[in-house]
């Protein structure tokens, strides 16, 4: 039996929000959905971010923050490579997965604790 070859998907942003601003949670939440999907399917994503010429908070945290409360850090991180990206907009990316690791570690701490308290069950 042979070694499996990850399919890898490039996906980008321009082509998919229609425009070079991307502003709008509602613009990143079009790229946060292939994604998703991509992930669900096990592929490598290459996320081209040619010819966005604005990137926002709002759009990336919709786009790629809220990755982190559905999939583990390191599926994630093995699974997603951002190209075509300035360094500023790059510094502002890094922000916004951080604050996403951060806020879903938290949650998960609080539900837990929460869940621990009230005595609820487990997950099957």
């Amino acid at each position: 039996m042979g070694i499996p070859t990850e399919e890898r998907i490039k996906i980008n942003v321009f082509e998919t929000v229609g425009e070079n601003c991307c502003v709008a949670a509602c613009d990143g939440q079009k790229v946060y959905e292939i994604i998703t999907a991509a992930l669900c399917e096990n592929k490598k994503i290459e996320l081209s971010f040619a010819e966005a010429s604005e990137l926002t908070p709002a759009f990336l945290n919709s786009a790629i923050g809220q990755l982190y409360g559905c999939f583990p850090v390191e599926r994630i991180e093995s699974s997603l490579l951002f190209t075509d990206i300035s360094e500023e907009d790059e510094i502002i990316l890094k922000r916004v997965i951080e604050r996403a690791k951060t806020y879903f570690e938290r949650a998960y701490t609080c539900r837990k604790a929460l869940k621990d308290v009230l005595g609820g069950e487990e997950d099957a």
